[in-house]
């Protein structure tokens, strides 16, 4: 066996900067804008030390002791991740809403396995409101660890017949891995984000480091200029680098250099390393694997309980108890275990599958039964259900890999043995309408297309800036409303186009209640029109009149009415929590039909003037006095302005003329 390295108390202080960084950005502290950075700091920690440990006993004894290396790795890791798993699914039963109790089983499953970072990054959203809603998303790290730990022993098996090889074969992955990033964060930023591949130069990092420091048998001593600079570095990337879709891409460079520099020059006699090596710096930094377990779930059940924090105060309070918990955990979880002299192989590997059966059996149960209903009562549960009732069958989408609709999302409706004769286009109404759309081609025997883009209205020769979009989202709904509109020369076989969207906000320009902070602006280097109604009138006029000459007949749905105070996970939340009444919830489910005349007031104007035949809606959900969210005990609903599935399919007869009409 290879000798081990000596401890090194300022790469602990390192951890207590990397951690306390990831666990301040996650409270929302201010001024770390950055903090997430922390997650890089720590892949060039883990590539170092594992990295060094296999490549000295490699060159050591000439081969490697996998059995041993993967048992002290499930010694290290798995007993505190079992705890916290088992304590979320516990706190999970008391206070999750069952669909996302049943999304939380599954990060449960996925990251017990060390596929947690494919299973977000599908979900994607990290920088996103909704991150603060997935209690195992901070598991994505570890499993990217945990792949690494899989990866690295492969190389060194594949070229450990020469250390040459090996030593160039680890600065090619390496290169490869970064070069690949790059252009990866642009084209498709969560999968930069969160998958091994694209971050594989992070934690090789650390590994090309302790290769070559083993191989020219450096002290880890240069000046100290390379620790204030690398530490000048770390801390910058962390105050500094803002989140969003520019991340990692080159600004993972930036905590990348600053970590290895740190670590490079971390046995130089400086103020620097002596900081890093002080008591509180290192006490941290050992317990800084189960504070970066722990802070999440205490972070995402509060929140999710109490909504957001009262500031900075109750912040630090709830750091604290994370804190508390972390210690609790390293203490009575990790240390006795990776100390215990008495757990052997066999006991260590069979705890450790005995445990993982378990969180997965438990974990796959809660997520069979979808997350386990009626845990909250009646008056919660007609909320819970429309809060779950908003997920459809895709299975016959597709993306165009030829053809006029090209890269686009396609979904099909209706029979298969028939061509599509119609065609609906929307936002992300189209998709809350597609249960229903769906029923009505089956009754119907009517193909047609179904294609939509989220916060993208469907008419030509406009361009938009949204609040709740990237710059490119922006540009890629105008490229797609512009490929549509050259596709209606190619598709002669559409002779019916229905329109749908959220009519109101296109023509405010701003959401409504719950959603008032969301914004749209519209351009266009055609119309000209002083007020954004005005604007947005003229282009669906001008779409309506396009279409119209094509010889083909244009519908429009009348946007449902919105009520605007009305989320069916909100009220939902707050009725199983007992933070509203029954009453409270009842009011928040409806809104005064002149109320919400007032807001769609200017959509129905522009709608009205269109030309198009317009398909009404408004009848289904209010009276002659008020809107409601709720019909004969079913929600309606998801939220503000969101139908689900149960009203897409109730009012699925308003497509009845249309779906039924002879094919023209």
């Amino acid at each position: 066996m290879s000798q081990p390295q000596p401890h090194r108390a300022e790469i602990d202080g390192l951890r207590a900067i990397a951690v306390l960084a990831v666990v301040f950005y996650h409270f929302g502290l201010p001024g770390v804008s950055g903090g997430f950075v922390g997650v890089d700091v720590f892949f060039v920690i883990s590539g170092f030390l594992i990295g060094g440990i296999l490549w000295r006993e490699k060159i050591a004894t000439g081969k490697l002791g996998l059995g041993q290396f993967y048992l002290r790795r499930i010694k290290r890791l798995a007993p505190a991740y079992v705890a916290m798993a088992i304590a979320v699914l516990v706190v999970g039963w008391l206070v999750l809403l069952p669909n996302d109790y049943r999304e939380t089983a599954k990060g449960v499953i996925t990251a017990t396995v060390y596929l947690s970072n494919v299973l977000f990054f599908r979900q994607s959203g990290y920088f996103d409101g909704a991150a603060e809603e997935k209690v195992l998303l901070h598991t994505w790290s570890l499993s990217v660890e945990e792949q690494f730990y899989l990866f690295l022993p492969l190389v060194f098996l594949f070229l450990g017949r020469s250390r040459p090889a090996m030593l160039w074969g680890f600065a090619a992955l390496f290169l490869l891995s970064l070069i690949s990033s790059l252009p990866m964060t642009e084209r498709s930023q969560p999968a930069a984000f969160y998958l091994f591949p694209f971050r594989a130069w992070e934690l090789l990092a650390g590994v090309l480091l302790a290769v070559w420091a083993t191989e020219k048998r450096f002290e880890y001593r240069i000046n100290a200029g390379v620790s204030y600079a690398g530490l000048a570095i770390t801390l910058g990337a962390i105050f500094l680098i803002q989140p969003g879709a520019h991340f990692p891409g080159w600004q993972a460079m930036f905590p990348v250099l600053g970590a290895v520099m740190l670590i490079a020059n971390g046995q130089h006699d400086n103020h620097v390393n002596r900081v890093l090596s002080m008591r509180v710096p290192v006490a941290i930094g050992l317990i800084s694997y189960s504070l970066y377990l722990w802070h999440w779930p205490v972070l995402t059940l509060t929140t999710y309980v109490r909504g957001a924090y009262a500031g900075p105060g109750e912040a630090a309070l709830w750091i604290a108890i994370s804190g508390v918990l972390a210690t609790a955990s390293w203490a009575v979880i990790e240390q006795p275990v990776r100390k215990a002299k008495s757990l052997g192989g066999p006991a260590v590997l069979g705890g450790a599958v005995v445990a993982s059966v378990l969180l997965l059996g438990v974990a796959g149960y809660v997520f069979r039964a979808d997350g386990v209903s009626g845990r909250f009562g009646p008056q919660a549960d007609i909320h819970i259900a429309a809060t779950g009732d908003f997920l459809q069958d895709f299975s016959r989408c597709y993306t165009a890999n030829d053809g006029p609709l090209k890269e686009l999302d396609v979904c099909p409706i209706g029979p298969k043995d028939k061509p599509p004769s119609l065609l609906v286009w929307g936002d992300s109404h189209v998709r809350a309408m597609y249960e229903g759309l769906a029923q009505i081609a089956d009754e119907s025997s009517r193909a047609a297309l179904v294609i939509w883009r989220a916060g993208c209205a469907p008419a030509f020769d406009l361009q938009k800036q949204e609040s709740a979009a990237t710059a490119a989202q922006d540009a890629a709904c105008s490229a797609a409303n512009a490929q549509i509109r050259e596709a209606f020369a190619k598709l002669p076989e559409i002779t019916d186009i229905v329109l749908i969207g959220r009519w109101s906000y296109y023509a405010t320009g701003k959401g409504t209640g719950i959603d008032a902070h969301n914004t749209i602006t519209l351009d266009s280097d055609r119309f000209d029109a002083a007020a954004q109604a005005d604007l947005f009138a003229a282009a669906l006029r001008a779409t309506v009149q396009e279409i119209s000459y094509t010889d083909r007949f244009v519908h429009i749905l009348e946007q449902p009415p919105e009520i605007a105070l009305y989320s069916a996970p909100k009220v939902a939340r707050a009725l199983a929590h007992g933070q509203i009444t029954p009453d409270e919830g009842t009011q928040r489910s409806a809104i005064g039909r002149a109320e919400a005349e007032r807001r769609a007031k200017p959509a129905q104007t522009a709608i009205a003037e269109s030309g198009a035949n317009l398909l009404l809606t408004w009848g289904a959900f209010c009276d002659a006095f008020l809107c409601e969210a709720i019909h004969l005990g079913v929600g309606q609903y998801f939220d503000n302005n969101h139908l689900t599935n149960s009203a897409a399919r109730r009012i699925r007869g308003v497509f009845h003329p249309i779906f039924n009409a002879e094919h023209r």
